[in-house]
């Protein structure tokens, strides 16, 4: 089955490559879910404008990209959850908690759909999510969620 991807996934390729994939992968897990959209001929369009809209919100060089993850790196996030007693959160941390964390600590701006969380984040303490900003660069940020 060839497809179209529309966000990037994992081991398979990022946003406006043209894949080609089983057709159970395809039909039962990308195609639901989003990530990609069945291949035709007028779908060149549609890779044109997902590889612009890509590559405005890339970092543009390898440089860059560790440059960013230098500071990333270097940055002590603090997010507060509403929690209960254990130290228990109500819910999860999201991609965009952290995001409004790092920005609100004065780290780069960085793109929700780069990071990161292996495990749901359920609980207060030291975490650490990765930021994947180049194919090659991938940052650590050390996230610490405190109870509220």
């Amino acid at each position: 089955m060839k497809l179209i991807l529309t966000q990037e996934v994992t081991g398979l390729g990022a946003p406006g490559d043209v894949v080609e994939v089983k057709d159970g992968y395809g039909r039962n897990y990308l195609l639901p879910r989003g990530f990609a959209i069945r291949w035709t001929r007028g779908g060149q369009k549609q890779i044109d404008s997902i590889r612009r809209a890509r590559a405005a919100r890339d970092i543009r060089s390898l440089d860059d990209a560790q440059q960013v993850a230098g500071r990333l790196n270097a940055l002590n996030v603090k997010l507060q959850q509403r929690a209960g007693d254990g130290g228990r959160l109500f819910g999860s941390v999201t991609a965009a908690d952290v995001v409004d964390a790092v920005k609100a600590s004065g780290g780069p701006e960085v793109d929700k759909r780069r990071i990161e969380i292996r495990n749901p984040i359920k609980s207060v303490g030291d975490h650490k999510v990765q930021v994947r900003l180049h194919p090659e660069v991938t940052a650590t940020i050390k996230l610490q969620v405190q109870g509220v």
